[in-house]
């Protein structure tokens, strides 16, 4: 087999871009959204089921857009249609859903959450198909992918940091209000531009035609992929680890620790950690195995994230050691779970004949959602303990935030590594997976 062609710095750049005005709006309005409702006079308990019923709408939208664009055709190909549409579509709910009038309710998160996430299913499902479409090898698959997330990360980055350089405390009705603000500018200014260039400079890799898998063929299919089963529900488990801290963090850091002021730049602590352990991350997992690398780095993360209950007030410094030492595993988190998904696409392709590479990254993206909409309960169940986000918060409350912060993730981590635990799809398999794919194609 010859040796696998290696996509240029520009390509990758042109093709992992969009992931960095899309990244403002997972983690950081994962953040600060709540907050700013929350002074708009939502409660916590009714953010957190308007934000789980968002969620739960995308289990209706990823599914089919991976399946509808699994099956277009025509001049533009199967994925820039998609991206091309769903692109206005994002800018317009950005505005109204982070830039909010004095007067919005639940109904108005709730439509604006709608149609947010439909118009980001609409981009994101194609583009990262797009991706694992863009290679057949196993190393540089995790190559495109450590672009695509590594850029996903840097516009994380980017989003924490532009509202602390703005300067947005007369942009909103609160910090979290200007922050949203600075957001909602960015993408406003980047998505265009970078959805520009990556249909300028990054082609779709051509595909034979096949006779298409029903939707519900398909979806059984899917259920005997052993491989896929257990990746996505190790995915979930971990992304709900990393959920519940995101989504309580301005609540752990202000009332725990007492340290406000302090929370932009433990976030941005954290997330510049993640992309500098990316190299280190890819390079292991070209040693040992994507899936052995990923656990290592969950157990790490459980490890310092253990430390977490024993802080007290005043603590801001150690609790920067911890946002730096468990940030290094979200490069892991990110970057190696895409790469493996693109490798379980070729498993079914092996048994079916039929690429759905579209299919199965809209239920990879699902899987995202659903495990940061299993976090949002988070804030309802903060909630029922007696916490409040204005105060004050007695001994008992505040124990019941910390526990859900730090100590039930930890849980949800080694459930995860567990099911990783002899996880089928070795380099070995993959590289006959794409020898018999490939020997298909050239009969």
């Amino acid at each position: 087999m010859a040796a696998p062609a290696r996509l240029s710095p520009l390509r990758l750049l042109a093709f992992g871009g969009p992931a960095l005005p899309l990244a403002a709006l997972t983690l950081p309005v994962f953040v600060f959204l709540p907050a700013h409702y929350a002074t708009l006079g939502l409660s916590l308990g009714t953010i957190g089921w308007v934000l789980l019923l968002s969620r739960l709408w995308d289990g209706v939208t990823d599914p089919l857009v991976g399946w509808l664009s699994d099956r277009t055709g025509g001049r533009l190909g199967r994925r820039r249609p998609w991206v091309l549409a769903g692109t206005p579509l994002v800018c317009l709910a950005v505005w109204f859903l982070l830039v909010p009038s004095p007067g919005a309710g639940a109904a108005y998160l709730l439509g604006w959450s709608f149609a947010l996430y439909l118009g980001w299913t609409m981009v994101i499902v194609p583009l990262t198909a797009w991706g694992a479409e863009l290679s057949g090898d196993y190393d540089e698959r995790t190559r495109i992918s450590g672009w695509l997330n590594g850029l996903a990360v840097l516009g994380t980055v980017v989003a924490m940091v532009l509202p602390v350089v703005a300067g947005t405390a007369d942009q909103g009705t609160s910090d979290q209000g200007g922050a949203l603000y600075v957001i909602a500018l960015f993408t406003l200014a980047a998505l265009p531009l970078t959805i520009a260039f990556l249909l300028a400079f990054v082609p779709e890799p051509k595909f034979s035609a096949t006779a298409p898998v029903g939707f519900a063929d398909g979806a059984r299919i899917m259920r005997a992929n052993a491989p896929f089963r257990r990746l996505v529900l190790a995915y979930v488990l971990n992304g709900l680890a990393n959920g519940l801290p995101a989504q309580l963090f301005l609540f752990f850091v202000q009332h725990v620790l007492g340290e406000a002021g302090m929370a932009g730049p433990l976030l941005v602590a954290y997330f510049i950690s993640g992309i500098a352990a990316v190299p280190l991350w890819l390079w292991l997992s070209k040693r040992f195995g994507k899936h052995r690398v990923w656990s290592w780095a969950m157990l790490w993360a459980c490890a310092w994230f253990a430390t977490v209950p024993l802080l007290e007030p005043g603590d801001g410094t150690l609790f920067l050691a911890v946002c730096l030492l468990t940030g290094a595993a979200l490069g892991a988190d990110l970057v190696l779970p895409a790469a493996m998904q693109a490798d379980v696409v070729d498993e079914d392709t092996v048994r079916t004949g039929t690429p759905r590479t579209g299919l199965y990254f809209a239920l990879w993206g699902l899987a995202t959602k659903l495990a940061l909409a299993l976090a949002a309960l988070g804030l309802p169940l903060a909630e029922a303990a007696g916490f409040s986000a204005g105060g004050p918060n007695d001994a008992r409350a505040l124990w019941a935030l910390t526990l859900l912060y730090s100590l039930v993730p930890i849980g949800f981590k080694l459930a995860a590594i567990a099911l990783m635990r002899g996880y089928e799809i070795t380099p070995e398999r993959q590289a006959e997976n794409r020898r018999l794919i490939e020997a298909r194609a050239l009969s």
